[in-house]
């Protein structure tokens, strides 16, 4: 369990692109809340590749995704649809005030271009092909983080520690929520 002294009206102001807030959302499913990087960031990308490639898995789990994102709806959309994830649920949140509400800080040199970095990014583009990305699209310094929400309560949370970790989306709602 994750401490969770983050107030629960964060939730309520947080409303999707369909109009539903997440805190109406986690009422009924846990709620995979994924916060990006900016789409011209090749992790953002890798993570919205390994997305669809779970997304059936996660919503079987009784989880529905909602993403945060920096950007406005029309570009974050043509990314979703890029990478298979159609009809997504999405937040714009380009002042990043959602992000540093749930405590997700702008990286440092070494977060966001360390050697390990720089590994990761050369095999994500080498050997899984995702795409370099030259447009920067929101704040480059921004940190991702992914949160499992259940009925407005944080339940489990992956906080990167560099921009290249690669969370696993599964075991995170595994390890904190039953299958409804």
């Amino acid at each position: 369990m994750v401490a969770n002294n983050i107030k629960s009206s964060i939730f309520k102001e947080m409303i999707t692109n369909e109009g539903k807030s997440v805190s109406e959302l986690s009422k009924d499913r846990t709620v995979l809340l994924v916060f990006l990087r900016h789409f011209g960031c090749i992790f953002c990308r890798e993570a919205l590749a390994d997305i669809a490639k779970r997304r059936k898995s996660i919503e079987e789990m009784g989880s529905i995704i909602v993403f945060v994102h920096m950007t406005d709806d029309t570009v974050a959309e043509r990314y979703f649809n890029r990478y298979g994830l159609e009809n997504a649920l999405h937040i714009s949140d380009p002042e990043c005030k959602f992000y540093a509400q749930l405590g997700l800080v702008k990286g440092n040199f070494t977060q966001l271009f360390g050697l390990q970095s720089w590994i990761r990014g050369f095999s994500a583009t080498v050997f899984e092909g995702i795409p370099v990305g030259l447009q920067q699209l929101g704040d480059g310094f921004q940190m991702p983080g992914v949160f499992a929400i259940k009925d407005d309560e944080i339940k489990e949370s992956f906080i990167h520690k560099l921009a290249s970790d690669r969370p696993d989306y599964e075991n995170l709602l595994k390890d904190c929520c039953e299958v409804d």
